[in-house]
């Protein structure tokens, strides 16, 4: 028997599921709490509970694959480990485009003399003293470097060589921007060294906790991550460019949608913690997003399904909209639930709670709790901080006795950012444990919880709900239209029609009065045209009412909640090299390659020069994860012009692809 083990850790759980090839059968399937910072314990908790109920031996185990969606929560939620970015030959105006101000956050840029020309020859030589005088002078606390430098895919010799130094002086992880794309385009490409540059720690944590409970259980078998398109890779890789996991989890969702439903057109709708990832199945296979993976406010030029991800979970924080009028508003931070932090701290929070009830004057802090990740106290706080992570350091607090004044607040901000804290509050979660909707945690907390926060009040002066069971019922329909919303928003960007701004689309009167099927003078109706599929362990808690309002085929199939999971180990390999051939005039054509461009006088020459070097690239890169029959794809994209009935060559792009199923064989 040939047995797969497919891992999912999300924001809130861990899940592991048993599948035996041969048959295409699910044999068990388990969920663990996805624990922090040592994720270890979720990790082993679910991968021990699969096993126990597929009743196999671990030895049996042939293949594990690991899915996640750490990677976009933390970019979604704005964490990640300090780094610094050193920029080679980009000015003021290069650093302000992309996005790239806002990934920085504040963290600090190295700028240096360098960079090379469209054609690949040095723009100005390298100045390695100014960075080694900046690192003797950067601050404590970063855990690892971006470098881009200008035109570097067509040279990326000076990345190299602050690579180098950057290793050597300091022993940090470093990310270059040539290694996570060929294409054009230096602050996109640097934004993504950035992004990249802050996910390491994270991600390779999660790998070395599942590595080492696979050897401590006799799993020996090859541990495969997946990526944002799909495919599998080796777990190295993954270490290197744990950026290319963004859409790691949604991805997998999407192929243990099609391997549990069998449907071929549907929207595909996977609710998190954290997020809800919406994306169109077609002809049994998602789209690839052309201008790169988008999660938050960023667009990467990572190569990933064409997903819309949104800040929206079963643990999204509420809010209360200002305004005379109130109302709520679901994400995009998500919070522990009140009721799980209950079922961990119970005296803590139920002391808190009863109190707060006591009052006649809601608290100002809604009964919030913050919860500390670290085992050890952090270094590289500055003095709020520190302050801050003192109090904290005898474990949570209700958020008034963290924070005491309105200074500390953006100090506790910047722990919750640097995933070294985690705050508790009212989540839809709670809300379902208070309608008898799930029974997984302490609904008598989330009651309490729920009750409170209804004392809150709105702009009009008013309160938020009657009661806690009033706001319970106000945050599921708050949940079920903002899922809507995206569902209806996806629909509209992937019709055939072109339709403009499907944002302002979802909302538009005449949306909503078509979802209200409204019928007087006239008469409307709007509705989707595929089904929907929903994944997630809330889903088919949430997605009834959803289906209902979109006038739609709602599927929410068996072993729904761990499709991620499934979705891990169903994949295939894939990899891709791409490079260029350009031409400064007749008869010269340069090949750029890692060593730097090399020049031919004959154009056919020059591209099978380029195909050879990406076919051993990608080869080699399939050979790693395990594949040893290969299937190869060559793409050419040749521009050229006619000038006087001759054709003048000005560019051409090509593209290998190597893929195949990872041999099944031991670590």
């Amino acid at each position: 028997m040939t047995y797969l083990l497919g891992v999912d850790t999300g924001g809130t759980y861990t899940d592991a599921v048993i599948i035996d090839e041969a048959r295409d059968k699910v044999l068990g399937s388990a969920k663990a709490l996805t624990s922090r910072p040592d994720l270890a314990a979720g990790v082993g908790g679910a991968i021990d509970a699969a096993i126990a109920q597929a009743a196999v031996k671990p030895a049996d185990i042939a293949m594990v694959s690991l899915s996640t969606t750490l990677a976009t929560n933390a970019l979604v939620e704005g964490q990640g480990g300090r780094i610094a970015l050193v920029a080679i030959g980009f000015d003021d105006a290069d650093l302000a485009r992309a996005g790239l101000t806002e990934a920085l956050r504040g963290d600090p840029v190295i700028r240096l003399a360098g960079g090379h020309n469209h054609a690949g020859g040095e723009a100005a030589a390298l100045d390695l003293a100014t960075l080694h005088a900046a690192l003797a002078d950067l601050e404590d606390g970063i855990t690892g470097f971006a470098v881009a430098a200008s035109f570097a895919t067509r040279n990326p010799a000076h990345e190299i060589a602050v690579r180098d130094v950057l290793r050597n002086t300091t022993g940090q992880p470093v990310s270059c921007s040539h290694e996570l794309s060929q294409a054009l385009g230096g602050p996109k490409r640097a934004l993504t060294a950035v992004l990249n540059a802050r996910l390491i720690g994270m991600l390779d944590r999660l790998i070395t906790a599942c590595e080492a409970h696979l050897t401590a259980v006799g799993i020996m078998a090859r541990l495969m991550v997946v990526r944002g398109d799909g495919a599998l890779v080796s777990a190295d890789l993954a270490r290197e460019k744990p950026i290319e996991t963004i859409l790691s989890g949604p991805a997998a969702s999407i192929a243990g949608a099609s391997w549990l439903t069998g449907e071929t057109d549907a929207l595909v709708s996977d609710i998190g913690g954290t997020t809800t990832d919406v994306c169109l199945l077609r002809d049994g296979r998602p789209k690839i997003d052309p201008q790169g993976a988008r999660v938050g406010p960023f667009r990467t030029m990572v190569e990933a399904v064409a997903m819309r991800t949104t800040g929206l979970g079963g643990d999204s924080e509420v809010h209360v909209v200002e305004g005379l009028h109130g109302g709520l508003r679901l994400g995009p931070r998500r919070l522990m639930p009140v009721s799980l932090a209950a079922q961990q701290y119970p005296d803590l929070v139920h002391a808190v709670l009863d109190r707060a009830l006591a009052q006649d004057i809601p608290a100002t802090d809604g009964g919030q709790f913050v919860i500390p990740l670290w085992q050890e106290m952090p270094a590289g706080l500055d003095k709020r901080e520190q302050i801050v992570a003192a109090r904290l350091a005898e474990g949570p607090l209700r958020l008034g006795h963290a924070v005491q004044s309105r200074m500390e607040s953006p100090a506790l901000g910047r722990l919750v950012e640097r995933g070294l804290a985690i705050l508790a509050g009212v989540t839809p979660s709670d809300a379902s444990h208070v309608l008898g909707m799930v029974d997984a945690w302490d609904a008598q907390a989330a009651e309490k919880a729920l009750t409170l926060f209804a004392r809150r009040r709105t702009g009009a002066g008013t309160r938020v709900a009657e009661n806690g069971q009033v706001l319970a019922q106000q945050i599921i329909d708050q949940l079920t239209a903002q899922t809507v919303d995206c569902l209806l928003q996806a629909a509209f960007a992937e019709d055939d029609l072109d339709w403009p701004d499907p944002a302002a689309l979802a909302k538009h009167p005449l949306s909503m009065a078509g979802l209200d099927r409204h019928s007087g003078v006239v008469r409307m109706q709007l509705s989707l045209g595929v089904p929907v599929i929903g994944l997630g362990a809330s889903a088919a808690a949430y997605y009834g009412a959803v289906g209902d309002r979109l006038g739609t085929r709602m599927v929410l199939p068996e072993h729904g909640g761990v499709a991620n999971a499934i979705g891990a180990v169903v994949g295939q390999v894939r990899m891709q090299a791409t490079g260029t051939v350009t031409s400064a005039g007749e008869g010269s054509f340069a090949v750029h390659l890692t060593d730097g461009p090399k020049i031919f006088a004959d154009r056919d020459e020059a591209l099978g020069v380029l195909e050879t070097a990406l076919r051993e690239e990608a080869e080699g890169l399939v050979r790693a994860s395990g594949v040893e029959e290969i299937r190869f794809s060559v793409s050419r994209d040749i521009s050229e012009i006619t000038v006087e009935n001759r054709a003048m060559f000005i560019e051409a792009t090509l593209r290998v692809e190597a893929s195949g199923r990872p041999r099944i064989a031991s670590r």
